[in-house]
C-alpha cells in the first residue's frame, strides 16, 4: 500500500472514497458478506485502483478498523476528554443514550460488531481491536484516576477495572439493543455500570447532585 503522506490530492480523496464506502458496507453487511468487489462498486473505482492502495480484503479491514475507532471516539469528543467529575461523567451517559435512540436501535456498536466478528477469525484484526478498546478505556481510566487522585473516588478503586466495567456494559447493552430493536437493554446496561461506578464515591451526595444537573459546586 502506498504511504499516505505521499499520495496526491486525488489518489488521498479515492482512497478516502474507498475507506468510507468499505467501512459502510462492512458495518451493514459484516467482513465476510462483503467482498473486495462490492467495495470497488460502491466507491466507484476500478480493480487496479482499489488493489493500488489496500493489496488485499484484509489490509482494506484493518484499516476499517482504524477508520471506525476514529469515529466512534470523535463522536463522543469532547466529552471523553472530560471525565473527571460526577457532572460529566453524567453528561456522557446521557449522550451516549441520546445517540443510540437517534439511530432507533438500528445496528450496534460498529467496533463491537467488528470484534464479534472477527475475534475468533483473525488474530491480526483481534489485536487490532483491542488497541482501539484500550483506546476507548483510557479515556475513562484517566477520568477515573483523576477522580481518585482528588478524593471523589475512594482510595482502594481499582481506575482500570472500573473502565473496563462501563465499556464491557455499554458493549452488551448495545448488542441487546440491536437484537430487541430497543435501548432499554442498553440503559438498564449503562446503569448498572454507573451504580457500581458510583458504589465507589467518597461522597454520594455528589453523586446524587450530578444525577439532578446540579453543579458540584459548594454554594
Amino acid at each position: 500500500m502506498p504511504n499516505n503522506g505521499s499520495l496526491t490530492s486525488r489518489g488521498q480523496n479515492s482512497r478516502e472514497r474507498i475507506l468510507n464506502q468499505a467501512a459502510q458496507l462492512v458495518y451493514e453487511k459484516g467482513v465476510r458478506g462483503t467482498s473486495m468487489d462490492d467495495m470497488r462498486v460502491a466507491a466507484s473505482v476500478s480493480k487496479s485502483q482499489l488493489y493500488h492502495y489496500f493489496a488485499n480484503k484484509e489490509e482494506l479491514v484493518l484499516a476499517v478498523i482504524e477508520r471506525q475507532t476514529v469515529n466512534v471516539l470523535g463522536a463522543q469528543l469532547p466529552l471523553l476528554e472530560h471525565l473527571d467529575t460526577w457532572e460529566n461523567l453524567e453528561k456522557w451517559r446521557t449522550t451516549i443514550i441520546d445517540l443510540k435512540e437517534s439511530s432507533e436501535s438500528l445496528g450496534g456498536c460498529p467496533l463491537g460488531s467488528l470484534a464479534s466478528e472477527l475475534a475468533d477469525q483473525d488474530e491480526t484484526a483481534r489485536v487490532a481491536l483491542v488497541h482501539s478498546f484500550d483506546e476507548w478505556e483510557q479515556y475513562f481510566i484517566d477520568g477515573f484516576s483523576k477522580m481518585k487522585e482528588r478524593g471523589d473516588l475512594r482510595a482502594e478503586t481499582d481506575p482500570a477495572e472500573l473502565a473496563c466495567a462501563v465499556i464491557t456494559s455499554l458493549q452488551g447493552g448495545q448488542l441487546l439493543t440491536k437484537t430487541r430493536k430497543s435501548t432499554r437493554p442498553f440503559k438498564i446496561a449503562l446503569q448498572t455500570a454507573y451504580a457500581y461506578v458510583f458504589s465507589f464515591a467518597t461522597n454520594p451526595q455528589d453523586v446524587e447532585m450530578a444525577k439532578k444537573g446540579r453543579s458540584q459546586a459548594n454554594p
